[in-house]
């Protein structure tokens, strides 16, 4: 029985993170979740005692799979400081250019949840941030840079922007223009080594 609980929240959670991710998270209704999850909402509830506990979830289990991709990424970027970044932006762009990308869930969930500072999505959007620059600030210690925390910092400002105005405009030479800015900033901070 317990297999069985398990297995429908976690059927939950993936027929509400694809019309979250889809429509947004105040868009989508309860009801539309528990039809494509199969299930009535009366069962929705009983593994969820709400819409933003739902949310909640769905964040926390988007945040292994997201960090996870970000770990890879930070895996694949070898060679020099500019090496690494062009490999950063070379995922980022792969990412992009997916047919139902929409750009970062989590910034997504902040940016609906703007006014509520303490929702669960607003707390899971900043855990998210904060690990990818924790593990990407590592990543760039490792090269010499007296303040790897601060490049990162700006890169990322770089990276979200980008995403928004990729979006905005639908056009991903954003993330090349987000790209060179990039160079320059890490050329800028070899010259302070």
């Amino acid at each position: 029985m317990r297999r069985k609980s398990a297995e429908t929240r976690q059927e939950i959670i993936d027929a509400a993170y694809t019309l979250f991710y889809q429509k947004g998270f105040m868009r989508t209704g309860v009801d539309a979740i528990a039809n494509a999850a199969g299930i009535t909402k009366r069962t929705l509830y009983q593994h969820f005692g709400s819409k933003d506990e739902l949310i909640g979830a769905v964040l926390e289990h988007q945040h292994q799979i997201a960090l996870e991709r970000i770990r890879r990424w930070a895996d694949y970027m070898t060679g020099t400081p500019a090496q690494m970044v062009m490999a950063l932006f070379e995922k980022l762009v792969q990412w992009a250019a997916e047919t139902e990308w929409q750009g970062s869930g989590f910034t997504r969930a902040a940016m609906e949840f703007a006014d509520l500072p303490g929702h669960p999505a607003r707390k899971a959007a900043r855990r998210q941030k904060q690990e990818i620059e924790m593990v990407l600030t590592k990543k760039f210690n490792g090269q010499g840079f007296d303040d790897a925390e601060k490049l990162v910092r700006e890169v990322l400002l770089l990276i979200e922007g980008c995403q928004s105005l990729a979006l905005i405009h639908e056009d991903l030479d954003y993330i090349d223009a987000a790209r060179h800015a990039a160079l320059i900033l890490v050329r800028n901070y070899q010259s302070d080594i």
